[in-house]
């Protein structure tokens, strides 16, 4: 059963997108707004301290936990769609999981579409995990996590590094990605009622700016990850919410790396909404999921010790 707080914030949502009038259009400046206004609502269930950096020319920040393990690192790719979110908006969820994790987080501020189009994004991306092993991080020392548009850059970035022949890293962990950008999945219609963060005509609309004046299209495989060869990827944590458009996509995905020999650890979570490990410090469920996520890490690095 769900908590009070997840059916409390249920009511919040279904009112905000009564009020908001459910146009299906998308008004990127208005999006941008929104991810930063939402941010102030929630704060780190524990102190962090923030370093801003520049990362092979890629704006970013480090996050220090009061509590550090040794040899821990994450790369954290913040969510929005590919044309929102930023290193103020994302903070304090890359700060949970730093917490969690007790690990040193890296969060960067890849460029967004329209103004900058694919590849723009996963190309900062990439210098970003570039970076971090020019100052001498080993490669098995560092998670690449991300949530939502962020989960999907992940994946990305793993491939990319695999094509090139370059090192993998140790573990990436999934936050609501969206693996498959032509949303095939069977629960963007049997959950459409049900999520009430994800709009398809906004998400459809958003996907068509991120690709503009490219040649790649949804189905390409180093867009969408459900499309790519996963073989040899790192182990994975995803986790989803049962009610989200995105799940049938995201099993699909677990599905097909599990056959392509990746360890896959896919966790549904009954009831939550897209990306419930924003609101961690209001839901407890949100609260679990973090927690869930330091376990990963922590069982991770136990075993290459």
């Amino acid at each position: 059963m769900v908590s009070w707080q997840t059916r409390a914030l249920e009511i919040y949502l279904r009112i905000n997108r009564l009020l908001s009038g459910g146009s299906g259009e998308l008004d990127v400046a208005k999006e941008r707004a929104e991810v930063e206004s939402m941010a102030k609502m929630f704060k780190p269930f524990g102190k962090i301290t923030c370093e801003a950096i520049t990362a092979k020319g890629v704006p970013a920040e480090w996050i220090h936990p009061q509590e550090v393990q040794p040899g821990r690192f994450i790369l954290f790719l913040h969510g929005g769609s590919f044309n929102s979110g930023s290193i103020v908006s994302h903070r304090t969820l890359a700060g949970n999981v730093a917490i969690a994790c007790q690990a040193r987080a890296l969060l960067i501020d890849y460029r967004l579409a329209p103004e900058h189009p694919y590849p723009a994004g996963i190309d900062d991306t990439q210098s970003a995990y570039e970076w971090l092993l020019a100052q001498g991080i080993p490669p098995g020392q560092i998670i690449v996590a991300g949530d939502s548009a962020g989960g999907t850059l992940t994946l990305n970035l793993l491939t990319r590094l695999r094509d090139n022949h370059q090192p993998l890293p140790a573990a990436a962990i999934c936050l609501s990605p969206a693996p498959d950008l032509t949303f095939s999945g069977a629960s963007w219609t049997f959950n459409a009622r049900k999520d009430l963060m994800l709009d398809e005509r906004k998400e459809r609309k958003a996907v068509e700016i991120y690709l503009k004046g490219v040649e790649e299209e949804p189905r390409s495989p180093s867009v969408s990850p459900s499309f790519a060869d996963l073989r040899g990827l790192p182990p994975m944590l995803i986790q989803v919410g049962s009610h989200e458009v995105l799940l049938s996509d995201v099993e699909l995905l677990a599905e097909k790396a599990r056959a392509d020999g990746v360890a896959v650890t896919l966790e549904v979570w009954p009831g939550m909404q897209h990306e419930w490990q924003f609101t961690a410090k209001f839901l407890p469920e949100g609260k679990r999921a973090i927690a869930q996520i330091g376990a990963f890490a922590d069982a991770l690095f136990s075993q290459r010790k």
